[in-house]
């Protein structure tokens, strides 16, 4: 490995150190990814399972892609069809981010994947800025970067999982998922199937897609440090971040009534994400910064279920 001049200056002790933070590092990011992409197709194996089965994913089904990885099953690999393009979305949300980052030279990580042995197969992924934010319109960029990116790339699999989605004549039995379903996933599967979302079992391509937009709502809610949040700051100002920040809590408050989860999840921003460090930089953002935001809004209203997930 070659040094710089002054990195040759440095004790070796301290080389070798920073040399096994990297190392660390990449170790992290790597093992999370792994386990994720496990974990994503196990889940994915328990969806196209129940889809060729010709039912909706049952709680019996739920853990049968870990039963399956344990004893080799060469099926367990039909969880890709889930997996892959679930990663991908991921992989463009988290990377949209980090790009915007180092193109506005802002320190940042890259991805860190959660992964999760129950639904969905994981928790989604993050990257964790390291140096302040000092430009208004620096934030807005990174904020809206990652929602964007993973909008476009889940919206090919979203199309492609209502063509090959099924119809079931029969009502959802019990002790099955329900999923809601999103304005935009509606209106795609009214036009390729023309059919009510009700009556549909879905693709894997359709599961992942339903994935990413769970991810790309939750990100774009207007409140602390989430992506919505940093859009919102970077718009209005902080005065204005605080107040929307409390009002969109008190709607999930409200939303908790028909579905529990949303008060869970206002507890938390509550607790923790309310606040969001300040931008030294008071430059209103200009117009065709501002349409960026607009965007987003749309996204999120179109992306957002308010039960995303039940179980009959």
């Amino acid at each position: 490995m070659a040094y710089s001049s002054l990195e040759i200056l440095k004790p070796f002790t301290l080389r070798q150190r920073e040399t096994g933070w990297r190392t660390g590092r990449w170790l992290a990011h790597l093992t999370l990814f792994g386990l994720t992409f496990l974990t994503t197709t196990a889940f994915g194996c328990s969806v196209m399972e129940s889809f060729q089965a010709g039912r909706s994913l049952s709680v019996d089904y739920l853990f049968d892609g870990y039963v399956r990885l344990f004893h080799l099953d060469p099926a367990f690999w039909t969880g890709l069809y889930f997996a892959l393009p679930l990663l991908l979305i991921l992989l463009a949300h988290e990377f949209g981010h980090f790009f915007a980052c180092r193109s506005s030279r802002v320190d940042s990580t890259l991805p860190f994947f959660l992964p999760s042995p129950l639904l969905l197969g994981t928790f989604g992924a993050f990257i964790r800025i390291r140096s302040p934010i000092y430009s208004r319109k620096v934030l807005l960029n990174i904020g809206i970067s990652g929602p964007l990116a993973g909008f476009c790339v889940l919206l090919p699999f979203l199309i492609a999982g209502a063509y090959l989605s099924r119809f079931s004549s029969q009502p959802v039995p019990a002790d099955n998922f329900v999923f809601g379903m999103p304005l935009v996933m509606r209106i795609a599967m009214l036009i390729c199937r023309g059919i009510p979302s009700a009556q549909i079992i879905f693709h894997p391509f359709a599961m992942a897609a339903w994935a990413g937009l769970l991810a790309t709502a939750m990100n774009l809610l207007p409140i602390g440090q989430l992506d919505g949040g940093h859009v919102l700051y970077a718009v209005a100002g902080e005065r204005w971040h605080r107040l929307i920040s409390t009002f969109t809590i008190g709607v999930l408050v409200l939303l908790g009534f028909a579905y529990r989860a949303w008060w869970g999840w206002a507890v938390l921003m509550f607790l923790f994400g309310r606040r969001h460090p300040l931008v030294y930089d008071t430059t209103p953002v200009r117009r065709p910064q501002a349409l960026l935001a607009l965007a987003g809004l749309c996204v999120l209203a179109v992306s957002l279920a308010v039960v995303p997930v039940s179980i009959r």
